[in-house]
C-alpha cells in the first residue's frame, strides 16, 4: 500500500506540474501580445523622420524670399534649384511697340520685343483699386523691355498677387492661364546691374539665379537694401496708389512649402482655378496699361 500511495503522489505531482507549465506558457503568450501591440502602436505614433519634426519647427520665411521658382520643364515646389536655371538668347528689341493685348504675343514669348521708351507709366487696375509705376529704362534696361511687353500684350489680365508678406513685399506676375505659363516660363532673359536700392514702392523682378528673370515681380513695402547685392534691380517706383499697395489681402503669409500661402507651381500648372478655389481672398490685378506721354 505504502507503494501505491508514493505513485498516487508523483502521478498527482506531475498532474500539478504540468498544469503550472501550461499557465506559465499561457501567461507568456498573452505578455508577447502585449509587448508587439504597444511596440506597433508606438511605431505609428512616431515621426517618420527627424526631417519633418524639424521642418514643422522651421521658419516660415526663407532666407531668400522673393527668389522665383527655379525654371524646369515641370512644377516643382522646391525652393532650391535642382540644377542651373535655363536662360536663352536675348532678342534685339524691334522699334515699334506692338499694339496692347496682342494675343499671338501673349502665347509666343519671342515675339515680345519691342524696345521700351525711356520713361513711361503703367496704370494697374486691381480689386482694391488703380496704383501707377512710372518704370525708368536706363535703371535696368532689360528689365524695363520686358514690363513694356507683358503690358502691351495683354499679360496682366486677372493676374493674382499670390504672395504678399507683411513688412516686407508682394509679389504676382504668374499669369491666371496655365497655357500661357507654359510658355513665358521659359522664356528667361538677362540680368541688369543694380543701379537702385530695393527702398519702398519698388518694382523688381524676381529671379532664381543668375539670368533668370521671366515674369515675376514684386514691390517692396519696406527699405530692403539687402536685397541689392543679392542681384535684385528694380526697374520702377509706384508713383501714386501705395496705400493700394499696402491694402492687397495678405493673410495667407509665405508660400507653400514653408507656410500656408499658394504653391507657386501648382499656381503654375493648374492656374487661377486652384488659387480661386482654394485661396479665395487673393487680390488681383484686373488689367495694365500703358498711359499716353
Amino acid at each position: 500500500m505504502p507503494a501505491c500511495r508514493d505513485v498516487r503522489r508523483q502521478e498527482a505531482y506531475c498532474d500539478m506540474t504540468k498544469g503550472l507549465t501550461c499557465a506559465v506558457f499561457v501567461v507568456a503568450t498573452v505578455l508577447t501580445a502585449a509587448c508587439d501591440s504597444t511596440s506597433d502602436r508606438a511605431a505609428s505614433q512616431a515621426p517618420a523622420t527627424s526631417h519633418e519634426t524639424r521642418a514643422d519647427r522651421a521658419e516660415t520665411r526663407p532666407s531668400l524670399p522673393v527668389k522665383e521658382q527655379p525654371v524646369t520643364s515641370e512644377p516643382t515646389t522646391d525652393s532650391t534649384p535642382s540644377s542651373t536655371p535655363r536662360s536663352t538668347t536675348e532678342s534685339t528689341p524691334s522699334s515699334t511697340p506692338r499694339a496692347d493685348h496682342d494675343a499671338s504675343a501673349l502665347l509666343n514669348p519671342s515675339e515680345a520685343t519691342a524696345q521700351s521708351p525711356d520713361v513711361f507709366k503703367i496704370q494697374f487696375e486691381t480689386t482694391k483699386g488703380p496704383f501707377v509705376v512710372q518704370v525708368t529704362r536706363e535703371w535696368a534696361p532689360r528689365g524695363a523691355d520686358r514690363l513694356y511687353n507683358l503690358v502691351s500684350i495683354g499679360y496682366f489680365r486677372d493676374v493674382a498677387f499670390f504672395r504678399v508678406i507683411d513688412r516686407f513685399m508682394v509679389q504676382f506676375g504668374i499669369h491666371g492661364d496655365p497655357a500661357v505659363n507654359r510658355k513665358w516660363r521659359m522664356a528667361s532673359f538677362r540680368d541688369d546691374e543694380v543701379k537702385q536700392s530695393n527702398e519702398r514702392g519698388m518694382l523688381t523682378f524676381a529671379t532664381s539665379g543668375r539670368d533668370s528673370r521671366t515674369t515675376q515681380m514684386f514691390i517692396n513695402f519696406n527699405d530692403n537694401g539687402g536685397l541689392d547685392g543679392q542681384g535684385f534691380s528694380p526697374v520702377g517706383r509706384v508713383i501714386q496708389g501705395m496705400s493700394v499697395v499696402d491694402s492687397l489681402y495678405n493673410g495667407y503669409g509665405e508660400g507653400a512649402p514653408s507656410g500656408r500661402g499658394p504653391d507657386q507651381g501648382r499656381i503654375q500648372s493648374e492656374g487661377n482655378a486652384y488659387l480661386k478655389s482654394d485661396f479665395p481672398k487673393l487680390d488681383y490685378i484686373k488689367s495694365a496699361s500703358i498711359e499716353s506721354p
